[in-house]
């Protein structure tokens, strides 16, 4: 039997990932064109696709959300304020999924 504690782990970032996306979806609304907007969405819609594939593979979004989270990071970082915005919310994601898989693993071989 799952705990509180488990529960909130395995659903936070799945969540929060989603939250991730609508947050980085409003950048699109600055754009002028149809052609801009869809081209700001592209973020949000890869986002989204890793979060539909870490529901399965929760050590997949972990990982690819901290890369995210460290690539985008490294590229702005002369922007403090744009790396926390942005890559904050990424490693936050990325932490609490690899947290969560391996929470998974543990729990799973306790009960083998």
């Amino acid at each position: 039997m799952r705990s509180t504690g488990d529960t909130l782990l395995l659903w936070a970032p799945r969540w929060l990932g989603i939250a991730v996306c609508l947050f980085l979806a409003l950048f699109a609304l600055d754009a002028v064109g149809a052609r801009e907007f869809l081209f700001h969405l592209g973020p949000m819609v890869l986002l989204l696709a890793i979060v539909l594939v870490s529901w399965r593979q929760p050590w997949l979004g972990g990982a690819v959300f901290t890369v995210l989270a460290l690539v985008y990071g490294y590229s702005a970082r002369h922007r403090l304020d744009w790396v926390l915005t942005v890559s904050g919310p990424l490693l936050l994601v990325g932490v609490l999924f690899l947290w969560s898989w391996s929470r998974q693993r543990r729990v799973g071989q306790a009960a083998a």
